[in-house]
Parts: structure tokens; sequence; C-alpha cells
């Protein structure tokens, strides 16, 4: 890519529009992957949609001016940032084969806290008390979700499963805090074809070293089994459903970056949180499944913690410790 400084656009309505068209089709990415992962292996869903995804990317670049755009004189710093949007998708969707989508969702949420943290060693932000605060109020309803007083059997999953959502939200903070220090800019188009790509490279090593799920046979760890099963060509509805994942992926990456291209962090981002609204939705409407105490109260927490931060900044009219350069969007996928 042109490393060059956007150009500066204020509309924040469009923005909001697009922030909730990609929360919306992020929901809906979750909800299929969930619904796929009886049966796909994570490697293939992700190789499906990442291929569909960087074809339309592609021709998106070319409305946003063309091949060079694409041109960039920090390739590893781009692939070190890529990788890490991929741990953190596949932290996430290990977990999701065993937590319900509302439960999964609500522990990423702590996503921001861990950015205004690590802005503080990182960057160099000062983060005053009430936003140190916040932040461990939200903790506090991340270790609510974990239930650290229960027992395995009570729980009906492993710790380490509870864990793997808090890890791709650890993963995702890093990409934002080391996308802002570099402070890149770019069109939103050339920015989800490099995730994609690396998305594609990870995908295809995993195919490429176990796509025939050797690795998976005798295992009876659920997320181990989601990551490396064989692969299955799909059939009937399974066949479009992995269409719709490749589409809604392209959707995800472009409503995201030009969301935040179009209005400051400090009024969009605080519209995310109605993803972790429609996971709960989702949950219901095709498991019926809602959330118990202990993950209502961490949710409220999560979010009532996140959006003070976000409420404090714009009062404080400075910018955010977890503003994304412009182009970035703010999401692991």
């Amino acid at each position: 890519m042109t490393e060059t400084s956007a150009t500066a656009i204020n509309r924040p309505t469009f923005g909001i529009a697009l922030i909730l068209a990609g929360m919306l089709a992020i929901s809906i990415n979750d909800m299929l992957i969930k619904e796929l992962s009886g049966g796909y292996p994570l490697h293939q869903m992700v190789f499906t949609r990442s291929a569909i995804g960087i074809a339309f990317s592609l021709v998106i670049v070319q409305f946003e001016g063309g091949w060079s755009i694409l041109k960039t004189r920090r390739p590893g710093l781009h692939a070190l940032r890529g990788l890490l949007v991929v741990i953190a998708n596949m932290s996430f969707f290990a977990a999701l084969a065993v937590l319900p989508l509302a439960d999964a969702t609500a522990l990423f949420f702590a996503a921001p806290l861990f950015i205004t943290l690590l802005s503080i060693p990182i960057l160099g932000e000062k983060v005053g008390p009430f936003r140190l605060g916040a932040v461990l109020v939200g903790f506090i309803g991340v270790m609510i979700m974990q239930r650290p007083w229960a027992s395995s059997d009570d729980l009906g999953v492993s710790r380490l499963v509870l864990v793997l959502p808090v890890i791709a939200a650890i993963t995702y903070a890093g990409m934002q805090i080391m996308t802002r220090k570099l402070g890149m800019s770019s069109k939103p188009s050339a920015l989800a074809v490099y995730i994609q790509l690396m998305f594609l490279i990870v995908a295809g090593l995993f195919w490429i070293f176990a796509g025939d799920g050797r690795f998976a046979e005798g295992s009876d760890n659920e997320s181990l089994i989601f990551l490396l099963r064989a692969w299955v060509w799909p059939e009937g509805v399974d066949f479009w459903l992995f269409i719709g994942l490749g589409f809604n992926s392209a959707a995800v990456a472009y409503c995201l970056s030009a969301a935040y291209r179009s209005a400051d962090a400090a009024t969009i981002a605080p519209f995310e949180y109605t993803g972790l609204l429609l996971a709960v939705f989702w949950s219901w409407a095709i498991w019926g499944y809602l959330p118990g105490l202990e993950v209502m109260i961490g949710i409220f927490l999560i979010m009532a913690s996140g959006l003070f931060v976000f409420l404090r900044e714009r009062q404080r009219n400075r910018p955010m410790a977890s503003d994304p350069p412009a182009g970035t969007g703010a999401t692991r996928r």
C-alpha cells in the first residue's frame, strides 16, 4: 500500500450505519460457523470464506485506486498484524464449537479493556483512575463469567475452553495496539486483502499438514476436533451456507474498515456492543439458549465498563487509546 495519511472524513450517520451493518454481519458469521462446526473443520471454513472474501475485496480495490494501493514498504509488519488476527479468530472459533455463542462473544468483548491496559506500557498513554476503575469492573465481569468457584463438572466445559475467548481478546488487543503504534493508513479494501491473504495462508497450511484429519483421530476434545478434523465437501444446504459465509466475510471486512474511515472512533466504537446483543439473540433464536445469571452479570459489567471508557474519553475530547487508525476496523474478523 502507499503509506499516506487518510483524508479526514466526518460522516457520523453513515459511519454508524456501516458499523451496525458490520456487527450484524459478524453475528451472522459467528452463527454460521457455530452451526457448521459439528461437521466441518475450522480451517476449511476459514479458507472458503477468505477465498471468496479476497476475490470480492480485490474487486473493490479497483474502485478505490487500483493495484497500486496494495503496495507496502512494511510487508513483515502487515504479516504480523494479520497473524494476530488469525490467532484471535482461531482461538475464538475453537471456543465457539463448545461454548454458547452468547457466552463466547461476551468473553471476547473484554478486548477493549485489554487495549486500554496495553496502551499504557506500549504507547505511553496516560490512563486516569476513572478509566482504570472501569477496566477493573470489566475484568470483574470476565471473572464472574469464568466462575472460578465452580467445579469442572458444574462448568460443563474445560477451563481451557473458557480461556480461549480471552486469549482471542488479548491477541486482538495486541493487533490494535500494534496498528496504532505503526500509524498505518490505507484503503479499506487493501487492508481487507492483507487480512484475507493471511487467513488463506494459515488455512492452507492447516490443510497441507492436517487436512486428512489424522491429528483429530482418537481425540474427545471438541475444540481440537473442530480445528483438525478432515475436510469434507459440503453438500445440499451446507454448500450454500459456505458460499454465504464467504460473501458475509467480505461484507464484514469492508463495512468495518469503511465505518472507521467515515467518522471518529469515539462515535463509532460504542455501537460495536450491538454485536454482543445480537449474539444473545442468535443464541436464543437458533439454539433456544439464554445466558445464565453469571453470564448476564458479566455482560452487563463488560458493556458498562467499555461504554464508560468510550464516553469518558469523548467527554475529555482526547483520542482514545483504543482508536483504530482510519481504515483498520475494530474487530477480530
